[in-house]
């Protein structure tokens, strides 16, 4: 009987591996997010992945595109990514580039529904106040935008 649950626990570790390590190509994810008319937008009116003023969704994990859907579907709100795995943002393992995080630009919709619906968990070091999904995904308001790190499956 131990073996059978620690096979199960295996294939589950496993599946869920394989959903983080999942990547889409810029073209893919925006075909995803704009099915649930999830917006895009970019100060440099570009989407190339190696300039930072582009919002580039390029190598960005399945599980993020897929937890950005949820929220969107789940809130009711209009949602514009300003952000994705382009250059420029701060490194380390869940960073922008490795396809952990997305920017959302603030409304009163969104900003109303991540502060009541989410758990406040305390600022972040450079002043961001964070929430925790029940999931585990991290919600820190930046200055113009929603800083999101989509680290577990929704």
């Amino acid at each position: 009987m131990n073996g059978i649950w620690l096979l199960s626990l295996m294939l589950t570790v496993a599946a869920f591996d394989a959903v983080l390590s999942c990547k889409q190509s810029h073209a893919t994810a925006l075909a995803q997010i704009k099915s649930v008319n999830i917006g895009i937008a970019s100060s440099g009116g570009c989407s190339n992945r190696n300039t930072p003023t582009c919002t580039s969704l390029e190598q960005v994990n399945c599980n993020s595109i897929n937890c950005l859907k949820v929220l969107k579907t789940s809130s009711g709100c209009a949602l514009t990514v300003t952000g994705g795995t382009e250059v420029g943002h701060a490194g380390g393992t869940l960073s922008h580039y490795n396809g952990y995080k997305i920017d959302v630009s603030l409304n009163a919709c969104i900003n109303s529904y991540i502060t009541n619906q989410f758990t406040f968990i305390g600022n972040r070091g450079d002043g961001a106040a964070q929430y925790r999904a029940g999931s585990g995904n991290i919600y820190a308001k930046e200055g113009n935008h929603w800083d999101i790190t989509f680290s577990a499956a929704c």
